[in-house]
C-alpha cells in the first residue's frame, strides 16, 4: 500500500485536470520566468495564466524546494 501524497504535490492531479497541462510545462513555464521569488511567481501565475491561489503556491513551492534541492 502506498502513503497518500502530501504537501504541494497533492495538488498537482487537481492541477491539470482544471487548467489541461501536464505538471512539468508548468515547472518549465515557473523555471523560465524571469522572476524569482516565491510571491512574484504566484501572483504571475495567477495574472497571467489564470490559476488559483492554491495551485499556483502549489506549483512554485514545489518547483522551488526542487531547485534548492529540498
Amino acid at each position: 500500500m502506498t502513503a497518500p501524497v502530501k504537501g504541494p504535490a497533492s495538488y498537482f492531479p487537481s492541477i491539470e485536470k482544471k487548467y489541461g497541462r501536464p505538471i512539468a510545462d508548468w515547472k518549465a513555464l515557473i523555471r523560465t520566468s524571469p522572476l524569482t521569488r516565491h510571491r512574484e511567481l504566484v501572483d504571475w501565475l495567477k495574472s497571467e495564466h489564470g490559476l488559483g491561489h492554491g495551485h499556483a503556491n502549489a506549483l512554485v513551492a514545489h518547483t522551488l524546494a526542487e531547485d534548492s534541492g529540498k
